[in-house]
């Protein structure tokens, strides 16, 4: 029966599969290596992929995850299984934790679970990359930092198999003294070296951070690296209050918050917990006017000590981790939230940053104005500045910003700016780099 005789409904049938298989075939398909996806909780690192998974398919590239087994994450949720696009194959390689699921190897073993302690992770996910490059066919490989893992995987599977390999760095491997281990330092450093080789694209997050890769690898060309930073994803406001600036309560604690991992040493906060003792025994505040929020901190036994002795019990309190979107809620509820960076990381930009401008509350920034944080910061107002370290220059900042938001007269960051760092839009940037490497073919 030819074509013309077939009944309707076959015809429609047939019709509807030729058609998807021409959208299927319209799609290029990439194969995305990451350690950080749903149901690993407690990583800012989740989003960044798993926005990028969602949003590529705009953009005409169909994602395959190569992720690790959730026994190799220290917690997880399944609260964002449910952000996983539909019809997207996800495959989760044998990982292990080595300290966690190993400890028998002890110290003088150590050298096991290197590049990190998900070095297992290699032995599971080489051979399951390559089923899925077969199976699948993508065009381009890629891999995410910050598990160092993830990038000797996408090298691996680069020299098997010849595709091209996009390495998102996002933040620096190597610095001077970062890792502290001499060992760890020295194969980061080799990892590095070989994504600059052999990688076709090395993505940053930061501009200086791109500066630095190329100050430091001078063979490496300007048009084989780009800046696409972190973002927000609008979905994820939904629901939230409108970015306003509302006066504080004439009666009750102005609320200032800050989200997520404080760093001991690169995001010190003793210095703003000193301005606050003086302020209070100044007379100036209390915990009926002022508490700042320090939400999931890490080393919560470390932060609640310092409070104690620095005498700020009250004012600042330490509080446990949330659900991602009901950190959203709870800081969208904020009269203002804090942002903490050290000078050592001027060439980063915390993934918070870009979720504060979009919640549009004023923002109290402790950071150096040289760093990039700063420049994206100002770049979008609603920020007041100071140096993480500089007690006196905190302390004197201080109450006119407590002042202003008693007011409701503190600037605001500014939408229209903030919105070319919607998470679709890194996603749209990503496609285009994709799409110049699937062209060009492998680095040679």
């Amino acid at each position: 029966m030819s074509s013309s005789e077939r009944p309707a409904a076959a015809t429609a049938m047939s019709t509807g599969r030729e058609s998807a298989d021409r959208t299927r075939a319209a799609f290029e398909r990439l194969l995305m290596v990451a350690f950080h996806y749903p149901p690993c909780f407690g990583s800012s690192g989740i989003h960044r992929t798993l926005k990028f998974s969602r949003y590529l398919q705009d953009h005409a590239w169909q994602p395959i995850i190569l992720t690790a087994h959730p026994r190799a994450y220290a917690k997880t949720s399944p609260q964002q299984l449910g952000e996983i696009p539909a019809g997207i194959p996800v495959t989760r390689a044998f990982a292990l934790d080595t300290p966690r699921h190993l400890p028998v190897l002890g110290k003088s073993l150590r050298v096991r679970a290197l590049p990190d302690r998900w070095s297992s992770w290699w032995l599971g996910a080489v051979p399951a990359g390559l089923r899925l490059v077969r199976r699948h066919r993508p065009a381009v490989l890629w891999s995410t930092f910050p598990v160092a893992t993830a990038h000797l995987i996408g090298l691996t599977l680069r020299r098997l198999t010849g595709l091209p390999w996009v390495a998102d760095f996002r933040d620096s491997m190597t610095e001077d003294d970062f890792p502290v281990d001499p060992g760890t330092r020295r194969i980061y450093r080799w990892i590095e070296r070989q994504a600059v080789r052999s990688a076709s694209r090395l993505i940053f997050t930061a501009p200086s951070a791109r500066a630095m890769y190329h100050a430091r690898y001078p063979e490496l060309s300007p048009s084989r690296s780009l800046v696409i930073p972190n973002g927000y994803d609008e979905v994820d406001f939904s629901g939230l209050p409108a970015p306003d600036v509302r006066p504080s309560p004439a009666h009750g604690p102005i609320r200032i918050v800050h989200a997520g991992l404080i760093d001991e040493e690169e995001r010190d906060p003793r210095p703003l917990f000193r301005a606050l003792a003086r302020l209070r025994r100044d007379g100036q505040i209390s915990p009926e006017t002022v508490q700042v929020e320090l939400r999931a901190p890490g080393s919560d036994d470390y932060y609640n000590r310092v409070v104690k002795e620095l005498g700020v019990e009250g004012l600042v309190r330490v509080l446990p981790a949330l659900a991602y979107r009901d950190v959203l809620r709870d800081c969208a509820a904020a009269a203002a939230l804090l942002v903490l960076q050290g000078e050592s990381c001027n060439h980063q930009i915390p993934a918070k940053a870009y979720e504060y401008l979009r919640l549009g509350k004023p923002i109290l920034a402790l950071t150096s104005a040289a760093g990039d944080t700063a420049a994206l910061l100002a770049e979008c107002g609603g920020v007041t500045m100071v140096d993480l370290l500089d007690e006196e220059a905190i302390h004197g900042a201080l109450p006119p910003f407590f002042a202003s938001l008693r007011a409701g007269t503190h600037g605001l960051p500014d939408q229209g700016r903030t919105a070319r760092y919607a998470r679709h839009n890194q996603a749209r940037d990503l496609a285009e780099c994709l799409s110049q490497v699937a062209v060009e073919g492998a680095f040679r």
